[in-house]
């Protein structure tokens, strides 16, 4: 038997299980630390379309031999789902990447994370009839408020045109709704491949090269190339850190609810708002501070109400 079948049978063996919740827990707040770092990265030196253009070229290339020589080949029934995840993920980065264009990183982020987990439950009760008790719904609302109100705080305190902002605010929310749809989609097909890191690797190969394209069409900047030893380091960090959070956060789903996974998921706006005050220089006061800890009680509340 081979490493990735071994690691297959491995997450077979642990699904629906007390150390697959765990398990799930673990991965879920692991990917929210590293979400919140490659959304950072995105915002930071380079401009988003060329930060993300990098980063998914990366991780693409460091993928492919996984996908083509390692992990079983995807079964037939479970292509479509790949396209489907694929065309999910594209409209979600198109969008990201538009909305981090018009407004700071302290306002998008918020937005799209606050209106992704709501977005996500509903969707997960349809698709996958889970229920969540109220307890998790208090704490539901808790954190979406308190990612709201993190967002509108932000949006107090920025001097820009109103049309911009009311545009960067729209992008972010539409941002959050297609986070809800590729949640639902990678669920329902790392649950229906055998081997979940077949799903994992061959998602990331194909989705390695839809950004980098849309980059050389339309967005490209001549003096990107004098800077071309600095993007590549860049793009391979956040290479490897997306893989790690998206993958990360793809796998829980195997091991618990769908709807608890992107809940939990949205504590990557407390990394967030760490990070955007450590490296971007961008301020969290007490509001703030208060804020971050009504969405920390909300995902608290998430945990222990199941």
């Amino acid at each position: 038997m081979s490493f990735a079948d071994e690691l297959g049978a491995w997450a077979t063996a642990i699904e629906g299980t007390a150390t697959g919740r765990d398990v799930a827990l673990a991965l879920v707040l692991c990917a929210a630390l590293l979400h919140a770092v490659v959304s950072a990265m995105q915002k930071g030196r380079f401009d988003p379309w060329t930060a993300r253009a990098a980063i998914d070229l990366s991780y693409g290339i460091m993928v492919a031999p996984i996908a083509l020589f390692v992990v079983p080949p995807p079964e037939p029934e479970v292509i479509p789902v790949l396209v489907l995840a694929l065309v999910a993920h594209s409209v979600y980065k198109t969008l990201q990447a538009m909305a981090f264009r018009r407004g700071n990183y302290t306002l998008v982020y918020p937005v799209v994370r606050g209106t992704g987990p709501l977005v996500a439950v509903v969707a997960a009760g349809f698709v996958f009839g889970e229920v969540f008790a109220p307890l998790q719904w208090t704490g539901v609302l808790l954190l979406t408020g308190g990612i709201f109100g993190l967002a509108a705080f932000n949006l107090l305190e920025i001097r820009v045109k109103r049309q911009e902002l009311l545009l960067a605010v729209s992008l972010a929310m539409l941002t959050g709704i297609a986070v809800a749809g590729y949640t639902t989609i990678d669920a329902y097909g790392i649950r229906a491949t055998e081997n979940p890191f077949t799903f994992l690797a061959w998602l990331f190969f194909m989705d390695g090269f839809y950004m980098p394209a849309v980059w050389l069409i339309r967005y490209r900047q001549p003096e990107i190339a004098r800077q071309w030893r600095a993007l590549s380091v860049f793009g391979v960090v956040g290479g490897i850190v997306a893989v790690a959070s998206f993958g990360s956060v793809m796998l829980a789903t195997r091991f618990d609810q769908v709807g608890e996974v992107a809940v939990l998921r949205e504590t990557s706006t407390i990394f967030a708002a760490v990070i955007g005050r450590l490296f971007l220089r961008e301020t969290v006061g007490a509001k703030r501070f208060l804020l971050i800890a009504s969405i920390a009680a909300g995902a608290l509340l998430v945990e222990i109400g199941s």
